[in-house]
């Protein structure tokens, strides 16, 4: 369970894979239209997605000569069950820890140090 939870957070971690997953949450999508908002060669979309078909966050199809890409949300089920156990000590406040990995640490919600 542990290299499955490692795995997945690996590849939410990257800025690229999480767009590709919120693209995916509209609606399947052809390997060429999840390449075509971002600025780096079809290759490279390609590997982002293969990281993303090995921790079970997306399936890809092969529909004749196209690759379909498929959002598998229940892959989250772990990470999110892992997550929430910190529930019960506060609140996760998700805003705050994206600030902290940011370095953005002195910053609050309110804006002041």
């Amino acid at each position: 369970m542990s290299d499955d939870l490692d795995t997945v957070f690996a590849a939410l971690a990257d800025p690229t894979r999480r767009a590709i997953l919120a693209m995916l949450l509209e609606d399947d999508m052809a390997v060429t239209d999840v390449a075509e908002p971002f600025e780096m060669s079809l290759a490279a979309i390609s590997k982002h997605l293969g990281l993303l078909d090995r921790a079970g966050l997306i399936t890809r199809e092969r529909r004749g000569r196209v690759t379909w890409c498929k959002l598998e949300p229940d892959a989250l089920r772990a990470a999110s069950v892992w997550m929430q156990g910190f529930g019960q000590f506060d609140h996760l406040d998700l805003d705050a820890l994206e600030r902290l990995i940011e370095g953005d640490v002195g910053a609050t919600a309110d804006g002041a140090p």
